[in-house]
């Protein structure tokens, strides 16, 4: 059973930033990544970084939103700078391996204008 657990978010104000965790319980993956959903709308990707180096950003985050990854402590991180209120959203971390997708629990992220 492919488990992550999240972590990291929280409210902060417009222009501030916050790191974003997921902690996964395997070391193998072929992509992590974030997607993001707000009430009413459909969740959307965010970020995503490959097994083998390349990353992916949305256009709304780029140059603001840093994905990377901690091999040694299987861990993924979303670093969010200069945040802005339509940031607002339940942030899910996944994990695609061999064509299944595993989500974690979501951490809510609040930017205050």
């Amino acid at each position: 059973q492919v488990q992550l657990v999240e972590s990291g978010g929280g409210l902060v104000q417009a222009g501030g930033s916050l790191r974003l965790s997921c902690a996964a319980s395997i070391s193998i993956f072929n992509a992590m990544g974030w997607y993001r959903q707000t009430p009413g709308k459909q969740r959307e990707p965010v970020a995503s970084i490959r097994s083998y180096g390349p990353t992916n950003y949305v256009d709304s985050v780029k140059g603001r939103f840093t994905i990377s990854r901690d091999s040694a402590k299987n861990t993924l991180y979303l670093q969010m700078n200069s945040l802005k209120p339509e940031d607002t959203a339940v942030y899910y971390c996944y994990l695609q391996l061999s064509g299944i997708d595993y989500w974690g629990q979501g951490t809510q992220v609040t930017v205050s204008s």
